[in-house]
């Protein structure tokens, strides 16, 4: 192994993609994810995070007009995926199922559902910068 290289995830990164609001970003993003992580060792978050990503960024784009965006972090043991969007409104709380048959059953709502449901931890904060208002929506996957 050349010196240059580590053990996979030892070290943290960040990438991030602008995407327009067009519903097939979201394909755009979710093979992005899954290239990312395949290539930095993650494979094992891989699907779970794929599926989150193509939550966020899915609400992003159907649910505002403007351009979004799609980040992936990874901090040792933490990774964080997040959709930014020009909508400075919260995004609507996660519905709660009384039985598993309901998420078939939904027509909408299911995206903050999933991402309340696979994610170890999410959350979203309003942003502001250069004059642009939005919000950003983020959920986080622990590695064992």
């Amino acid at each position: 192994m050349p010196e240059s290289e580590t053990e996979p995830g030892s070290d943290p990164w960040e990438y991030s993609l602008y995407i327009p609001n067009d519903t097939r970003a979201v394909t755009v993003c979710r093979r992005t994810v899954r290239l990312v992580l395949t290539l930095h060792g993650l494979i094992a978050l891989v699907d779970t995070a794929e599926l989150l990503a193509a939550e966020l960024v899915s609400n992003a784009v159907r649910h505002t007009k403007g351009p979004a965006a799609l980040r992936v972090r990874w901090a040792p043991g933490v990774l964080q995926v997040g959709a930014w969007d020009a909508d400075p409104e919260p995004p609507p709380p996660p519905r709660q199922l009384a039985e598993p048959a309901d998420l078939a059953e939904m027509e909408n709502g299911r995206g903050l559902l999933l991402v309340r449901t696979c994610a170890d931890l999410w959350g979203w904060q309003p942003l502001s910068r250069f004059g642009n208002r939005g919000k950003y929506v983020w959920c986080e996957l622990a590695t064992a």
